[in-house]
């Protein structure tokens, strides 16, 4: 007796491990048809499975896991590529226009018999030509930035007076534009552990982008806390273009001739330093507030 209840112990033991074995079977061809699925299809749904085991759950919730770092990559590679090809339309556009010009007026310049006009169509192509220069130079800066070269090693800044030398600096850009920048910079000592040459090139950008979209004016405060603000009338903006400033490669039309660069290279200095900087549009003014913390 004791025999037969061991063989029967025996064959309910092998029986429940073939139906366990069957059901986690079942449950991989499921994990392994979704998958599948998931990949090919753009969709948020994750992989459900009919098992109630706990491995075959933790199998499951791994791979959903995964498949959404997956699919958050694939979405910025295809805004990236989006961006991209975008990009290249603007920056031929801009290219070809002043290469246009310069190779117009070399034509006109091999046949033309007033050789005092020789000069104005030289000024205008040296116009063009630095240009050129100008659209070129940003985008070999902005892909030195990019890639993490020269990057620099971090220093006690002393934030109030770098800024107040990068205003300064300004003053002829500023002045040529009929702007007086209303400033309002704390007396309290700012200082902050950061890369000094990639502080500088963020005020400079943002002051290249006042000069961009003021319609005359610019108010730059700084607070007790360290939080500066670059604050001028916009009245060609709108609150969805101004959330776009940031973006790579976005451009207004009142900013042709611009790589739409500047604003972007700024934010990714300011993320690689720990700060925070942002755009709001409101009643046709543009903040543009600029945050590093102690």
């Amino acid at each position: 007796m004791l025999l037969y209840a061991v063989i029967g112990t025996a064959a309910a033991v092998i029986v429940m491990l073939l139906i366990k074995i069957y059901l986690m079977k079942r449950s991989v061809k499921e994990i392994s048809s979704a998958f599948a699925d998931r990949l090919q299809t753009d969709t948020n749904t994750l992989i459900s499975v009919t098992s109630h085991d706990k491995d075959i759950l933790r199998l499951t919730d791994g791979i959903n896991k995964q498949l959404k770092v997956l699919r958050a990559k694939h979405l910025r590679y295809t805004q990236g590529d989006r961006e991209l090809k975008t990009a290249i339309t603007n920056i031929s556009h801009d290219l070809r226009t002043p290469l246009t010009t310069i190779c117009g007026y070399l034509d006109v310049m091999k046949h033309m018999e007033k050789p005092s006009k020789i000069g104005e169509y030289l000024d205008i192509m040296d116009e063009r030509a630095e240009l050129m220069k100008q659209l070129t130079e940003e985008l070999f800066r902005y892909s030195v930035i990019l890639s993490g070269e020269n990057a620099g090693e971090p220093e006690e800044v002393f934030v109030n007076q770098l800024l107040a030398e990068s205003i300064s600096g300004y003053y002829a850009v500023l002045t040529e534009r009929a702007i007086t920048p209303q400033i309002d910079i704390t007396e309290q000592r700012i200082v902050r552990r950061l890369n000094k040459t990639a502080l500088s090139r963020i005020f400079s950008n943002l002051l290249s982008n006042a000069v961009k979209y003021s319609d005359g004016d610019l108010s730059i405060t700084m607070s007790d806390s360290g939080e500066i603000t670059f604050a001028n009338s916009a009245r060609a903006l709108s609150s969805v273009e101004a959330e776009r400033l940031f973006d790579r490669f976005y451009t207004v039309e009142t900013a042709r001739n611009s790589t739409g660069l500047g604003l972007s290279i700024a934010r990714t200095l300011v993320e690689q330093m720990g700060g925070s900087i942002s755009a709001e549009y409101k009643d046709g003014m543009l903040y543009i507030t600029l945050n590093f913390p102690e």
